[in-house]
């Protein structure tokens, strides 16, 4: 099962828009993945979820993640990282046996030039501290305002030719 995760609880976020486009793609290519966004996290998942406690709601969550065999993760830059949400669903899930020697893929997005560079390292160390293998070809998407037309489709050539070799590559991984 290959999950891809939309790395922010904004709403209508162009992150998310990102990861329907992924999802899309990789339907094409006939690989079904589920999305969810951490927009979806439980409000109280601080509270009820972090220390040894688990709720319902989360249950399901870490279900899913458990169910998971290869991660997509979409992360935007927020302060030069990801987003303090992804770290959050990071630590309340189950360690080590959530994450441990399942696959992944890396999408930085970012409405600057440099498409999270630093958030996509930062992130690339915590997936190696919990054992989670990392494709090798990661992309930073820059100036992400200017990249998805109306239908939340790419419109440079070279971002489209990037994201189809990613989308092969991870398939294959």
């Amino acid at each position: 099962m290959i999950t891809i995760i939309a790395a922010t609880n904004r709403p209508n976020s162009n992150t998310l828009k990102v990861a329907k486009y992924y999802q899309r793609q990789l339907k094409e290519k006939g690989a079904d993945a589920s999305l969810f966004s951490l927009e979806h996290l439980p409000i109280d998942v601080l509270n009820t979820d972090m220390y040894g406690k688990r709720s319902q709601a989360f249950q399901e969550i870490q279900d899913m993640i458990n169910n998971t065999e290869k991660f997509l993760f979409i992360m935007p830059e927020y302060n030069g990282s990801y987003p303090g949400v992804l770290k959050v669903l990071i630590d309340a899930c189950n360690f080590p046996d959530s994450f441990y020697d399942k696959k992944a893929a890396l999408v930085g997005i970012s409405s600057g030039k440099y498409g999270n560079i630093r958030g996509v390292d930062h992130f690339t160390g915590v997936c190696h501290y919990i054992h989670l293998h990392i494709l090798p070809l990661r992309l930073h998407i820059p100036n992400i305002k200017t990249e998805l037309n109306t239908e939340g489709n790419f419109n440079h050539p070279d971002t489209i030719k990037f994201t189809n070799e990613q989308i092969e590559k991870f398939i294959k991984f």
